[in-house]
């Protein structure tokens, strides 16, 4: 026998509002920081209580990408601008049973170990855009976030953990060799040496310096090793330092920037 619709309609309606009640009274039930609603394109995600990011969630907005440069060299981040008087202490992906994990960086050192490096310039691999400066946690100390773009469009980032110092701020443009901040101890829980991380990814995950899973973490040295000039000496001259010190604009769009390469004599320096 047909439903008639005078009780259909009634019956949808009482469904539809019991529907409402449940999603109201299980979204009260989810804590402010995993709660993501609409977001305007550039605005940051929600904050708990203590007004502190929450790095699960911190996903680039749109005017952060468009502003990330196009990668066009790497260079060494430790020792000098040409990469000197460094070395690799604990290599990415060495396994480390005292930590419960493989190694996510690489551990470089000055040559002299101990904390004869402690306060030595950390320079940035590669053009990029601050997207993290600040102390997510003791254990990591003060630590610099840079993003970049590869010339296919894949998105990486560098990680510059365990700084005595940080001398850039979110939102800056830096380019390959620019002194970003010193070598430090992590507030004294190792000795001094820079923890350097690569990798793929869009948005800022701090996470943890050792897992069982490679996850998006890249091979730092070997990729700064593979995208270095043919001559590394040579210190060929970053196009968006050129960008910068010509004095134009610094918020021109990575698009912008890689068509400043018509306009602008880039000498050797």
């Amino acid at each position: 026998m047909a439903v008639s619709s005078r009780v259909l309609f009634p019956l949808t309606l009482l469904a539809a509002a019991a529907m409402v009640a449940w999603v109201i009274r299980r979204a009260d039930k989810v804590p402010q920081t995993e709660r993501i609603g609409f977001q305007d394109a550039d605005a940051p995600l929600a904050m708990p209580d203590s007004r502190q990011p929450d790095h699960r969630f911190h996903i680039l907005g749109a005017w952060q990408r468009a502003r990330i440069p196009v990668v066009s060299r790497y260079s060494a981040a430790m020792g000098s601008e040409f990469g000197a008087l460094t070395y690799n202490a604990q290599p990415f992906w060495a396994m480390n049973e005292k930590r419960g994990g493989h190694h996510t960086g690489d551990d470089i050192n000055g040559i002299g170990g101990m904390n004869t490096d402690l306060g030595d310039a950390v320079f940035a691999v590669a053009d990029g855009l601050v997207i993290y400066a600040g102390e997510p946690s003791p254990g990591w100390g003060n630590m610099v976030v840079l993003a970049h773009r590869e010339r296919d469009g894949r998105p990486l980032q560098t990680m510059y953990a365990h700084l005595h110092r940080i001398l850039v701020s979110p939102g800056d443009l830096v380019p390959c060799g620019k002194k970003i901040g010193l070598v430090g101890t992590a507030n004294g829980h190792y000795p001094a040496h820079l923890h350097l991380e690569l990798r793929e990814s869009d948005g800022v995950d701090i996470g943890a310096g050792y897992s069982m899973w490679p996850l998006n973490r890249l091979n730092p040295s070997a990729h700064i090793a593979a995208n270095q000039p043919a001559d590394p000496a040579s210190m060929t001259p970053s196009l968006l330092d050129a960008v910068l010190k010509s004095g134009m604009r610094e918020d021109w769009t990575r698009l912008e920037i890689q068509g400043a390469e018509r306009l602008l004599p880039v000498e050797d320096e």
